[in-house]
């Protein structure tokens, strides 16, 4: 009987997925093996459902690697009662005669393809195939993960078109991009396009590299930064503008004056739909009527994109990422290797032991922010329009001061806290 090699995808699309799972059961089913793909993710596997084994063929995966989506769909799903409902996953993976796994997918799914690993003792030999958008978890090298230039490169495409639409109407646009804990899309984004700002949650962060803490961030803080920009761009006689927010931000807001301007709603892990949260609108709102309130007219338009990136049709940097990506997973296995992370840098697959992918102390998956003391990241503030200390400076103060309306002493107090 032939050995089966299952795969599972878990979290949210990212370009590139069905690159990966091609790769993996054309060379799988080459070295002999039986391949099943479990549609539906986690959720399948915690309700027991062996209905929904796919068994994958060069028929059903030899065209689909420059296709977005998942034609094993995906779940975040984290029942209630886990560790009850994790016994029924582990049972039916073994009722598949599940020998080898291969988990695609981000934090929560390392999390999960780890937790797996350890409760087979060895019955199940298991590698993780790192995804993600968000592009967060440390890869060696700095290697991006699978997914994020995709969704970049269209990010930047769309940015593109509303920077031309704020140019032609005189309009600014408030643009809140997918990231629920690290800046890496929306600075990518910004950085390609030439957005006018790009705020990310890295720098509201204590700590050299952008991650540590800081209670309870203010809106009127983010907002004041954003209507600094609208003031110097005044100031040189423009009118427009794009913003870029990374979602991310939302997360370093006091949940009760969150709640004051936006109705929260949680996903199936419990955590707060950071997408559905409306950030520009509410610093549209915010930035609105602190304009107004000195006779400044700006119409501002706010806009999400996120769910238009993640399952795009791979660009072919993805597409050749994930069929090596694919390709060593099955290597590994077959080779006798569980308990690790597959990558690719520096031109060759190379396995991470999961040990080294969590943090010591709370057995959480570590994560990649981006450092606000990186050339990548200074350069990227270079080329933004937002007020820095040498606009305080007497010779520059006054220009600036009447663009907003207001007395230089009044301008200072108001904003000179932000830079």
């Amino acid at each position: 009987m032939k050995e089966t090699i299952a795969i599972v995808v878990g979290g949210g699309p990212a370009p590139g997925i069905n690159g990966t799972i091609s790769a993996a059961s054309i060379e799988a089913i080459k070295k002999g093996k039986k391949v099943i793909g479990i549609v539906g993710g986690f959720k399948t596997l915690f309700a027991g459902d062996k209905k929904k084994a796919l068994e994958l063929t060069f028929d059903n995966v030899s065209k689909i690697h420059i296709t977005g989506g998942s034609i094993l769909r995906t779940s975040r799903d984290f029942p209630e009662k886990a560790k009850e409902r994790f016994r029924v996953l582990m049972s039916t993976l073994r009722s598949l005669k599940t020998r080898h796994l291969i988990t695609i997918g981000g934090e929560g799914t390392l999390y999960m393809a780890r937790w797996i690993e350890k409760e087979a003792k060895g019955s199940i030999a298991v590698v993780h195939v790192p995804k993600t958008i968000d592009n967060d978890l440390p890869m060696p090298g700095g290697m991006p993960t699978f997914g994020y230039e995709t969704a970049r490169h269209w990010g930047v495409e769309i940015v593109e078109n509303i920077l031309e639409d704020a140019r032609a109407t005189g309009r600014w646009y408030f643009v809140t991009t997918m990231g629920r804990y690290t800046g890496h899309l929306a600075l990518g984004i910004g950085k390609a396009a030439g957005a006018t700002v790009t705020l990310i949650p890295e720098e509201f962060s204590t700590g050299s590299a952008g991650h540590g803490k800081e209670e309870k961030l203010s809106l009127k803080k983010v907002a004041d930064i954003l209507e600094g920009s609208i003031i110097k761009r005044l100031s040189i006689g423009k009118d427009y503008g794009v913003a870029i927010l990374a979602e991310g931000i939302a997360n370093k807001f006091d949940p009760e004056e969150l709640l004051r301007h936006e109705c929260v709603e949680k996903d199936e892990t419990g955590r707060v739909r950071l997408s559905e949260i409306q950030l520009g609108r509410v610093m549209k709102m915010l930035v609105n009527k602190s304009l107004e309130s000195r006779g400044i007219k700006v119409t501002i338009v706010d806009k999400n994109i996120g769910y238009e990136l993640r399952a795009a049709n791979p660009i072919p940097f993805d597409a050749e990422y994930t069929r090596n990506l694919g390709y060593g997973a099955v290597k590994f296995l077959l080779m006798g290797g569980t308990g690790s992370m597959i990558v690719f840098y520096e031109g060759k697959l190379k396995s991470v032991p999961f040990c080294e992918m969590f943090e010591p102390e709370t057995g959480k998956p570590k994560m990649r922010y981006v450092d606000i003391t990186s050339e990548p990241y200074l350069v990227g503030r270079e080329y933004m329009m937002r007020l820095e200390k040498e606009d305080f400076k007497p010779e520059n103060i006054k220009k600036i001061a009447v663009s907003a309306n207001m007395k230089v002493k009044e301008f200072k107090k108001r904003f000179l806290y932000i830079v």
